[in-house]
């Protein structure tokens, strides 16, 4: 055979194999496959599901009832399949899924959630529902040997050991903005890789260093048992600061909102069932994380609040007056938390530009509220309910009653507030018009911080007659008292009184504005 013949047999063979592989795979393609598929419809069994809702969170214990059976089983009465979908607590990976549509749903803290949004240029989800808020569960502590009070940390060698990118971050960032610490320097955050590395540092850690340790349960219990150690202000001295939130990806949001009703009336559902089961919320954390310890597991519930349905409508705005028992609403805890980030300089400019409101959604919750929803239906049957008026009331923080002179006393200092200089008339107590402002931004840090009472501590130069300097600061001590209460800030939980005067300068001749704490 010629070598020409030899080669139009190869392409003739190859042209026959390839004939060969379509006909197969139409064969199959049109044949064996439709009747394996139809073998198996024929054989198998139609899904309980029509829909399936994926939310990304991380493993924190707060996030344990959206993980719990009792949330799964709530949602396939609406035959939606819930998909957690678990991460390291990477916020810009978390927001950036929803936009590329990985997930429908997702979990933030307020701040985490401004920062991921602010580095994105963007935001693509909007706050549906706030699931908790941290009760004592993050603290800061320090040795009472280097650091008594807060203010002990105004030096340029202070820091604070903590987590970067994680509720303690932001818990430092409260303290830095809310007290006088104008000395701290910019290399004021010393990073460690989770609460427990936190713990390590401040076991290694000299006591008279000016060092404060920021950590989460359960080693904040193990931390206080170090000798010397002590906690200079956990969350469970401050409000709406340090809150998660359940978000929804907008274009999901538009398209499905019946969907993203079912998952938060299904999450009310399970957080009420598990607040009235016999073992609670220490039971649902224990059996999400079986490593801890009856002991642990009660001290991280005990740390946090699990927002019920009659406190979310109070944070979205839904109730006022009475009703709303002094909770914060969304909006004014996005400006809060906005305040706090860009005064830190962990922003550089406000990302929503003022517009807070464009970071949540109240419609479902107003629709939820105008059906008079109830967590402990379980259906849409009329007798099962038992109305509105019965839902889990809010809970407010304890009212802060009038002390003794004793127990005035006795209070430990935790710092300073950072309130710009206090000016008056001279030679008076007549506050001026600008520094009005700023008494008001004051009673706006208080009620961050519900459980502190203050002192108004009046101060006068060291120049001239002694006794006169005393009334002079003591009567403008009293009249920034009055002030104060005539904004709402309750008589008893201030004293005023005069500071003997120990400088020449003029920044003397104004205010100082201490809070304490009744010691724990």
């Amino acid at each position: 055979m010629s070598e020409g013949n030899s080669s139009k047999g190869c392409i003739v063979a190859v042209v026959w194999l390839v004939l060969l592989v379509i006909l197969g795979g139409a064969v199959w393609f049109f044949y064996t496959k439709p009747k394996e598929e139809q073998l198996q419809s024929d054989t198998g069994s139609d899904s309980r599901y029509t829909h399936e809702v994926r939310i990304q969170a991380d493993l924190f214990s707060g996030y344990a009832v959206l993980r719990s059976e009792e949330m799964k089983k709530n949602l396939r009465l609406d035959q939606i399949r819930l998909t957690m979908v678990e991460d390291e607590a990477d916020y810009d990976a978390r927001l950036s899924a929803l936009e590329d549509g990985d997930v429908e749903m997702a979990v933030f803290t307020i701040d985490s959630l401004l920062m991921a949004g602010a580095r994105l240029g963007r935001f693509p989800a909007s706050i549906v529902m706030v699931i908790d808020e941290t009760k004592g569960a993050d603290a800061v502590l320090a040795f009472d040997e280097g650091v008594k009070t807060v203010q002990d940390l105004n030096t340029s060698d202070a820091g604070f050991v903590l987590t970067p990118s994680s509720p303690s971050e932001f818990l430092a960032r409260v303290v830095k903005s809310h007290f006088k610490l104008p000395d701290l320097g910019n290399d004021w955050i010393i990073e460690a890789n989770g609460s427990e590395a936190v713990l390590k540092h401040m076991k290694d850690a000299a006591r008279t260093e000016k060092r404060a340790y920021v950590m989460w349960e359960p080693h904040v219990s193990q931390a206080k048992a170090l000798p010397g150690a002590k906690v200079l202000l956990d969350s469970s001295r401050i409000k709406g600061l340090i809150v998660d939130v359940l978000v929804a990806r907008r274009e999901y949001l538009r398209d499905h909102p019946d969907k993203v009703r079912a998952v938060i009336e299904a999450y009310s559902r399970a957080a009420y069932h598990y607040q009235n089961d016999a073992n609670g919320f220490a039971g649902l954390v224990r059996s999400d994380d079986p490593s801890l310890s009856g002991d642990e597991a009660k001290a991280i519930v005990d740390g946090i609040q699990w927002k019920n349905t009659l406190e979310n409508y109070a944070h979205f705005g839904l109730v006022d007056g009475a009703a709303a028992g002094g909770l914060l609403t969304v909006e004014d805890m996005i400006n809060n938390i906005t305040d706090i980030l860009l005064k830190t300089s962990a922003l550089e400019k406000d990302p929503l530009n003022g517009q807070f409101t464009s970071l949540y959604f109240d419609r479902i919750l107003t629709e939820m509220q105008s059906d008079n929803f109830h967590p402990a239906n379980a259906l849409a049957i009329d007798g099962l309910g038992q109305g509105s008026g019965d839902l889990q009331g809010v809970r407010t923080n304890a009212h802060l009653g009038k002390l003794s002179e004793s127990q005035w006393k006795s209070l430990r200092a935790v710092g300073d507030l950072d309130v710009q200089s206090i000016g008056f008339r001279r030679g008076s107590a007549a506050i001026s018009t600008s520094s009005e402002h700023e008494l008001r931004r004051l009673k706006k840090m208080l009620e961050n911080f519900p459980s502190f009472y203050l002192r108004v501590v009046g101060q006068s130069r060291a120049v001239g007659d002694p006794e006169a300097n005393r009334r002079l600061a003591e009567s403008r001590a009293k009249s920034v008292g009055e002030f104060l209460q005539g904004e709402g800030v309750p008589a008893e939980r201030m004293r005023t009184e005069a500071a003997p005067a120990t400088s020449t300068a003029g920044t003397a001749q104004s205010v100082r504005f201490e809070v304490g704490q009744v010691p724990f």
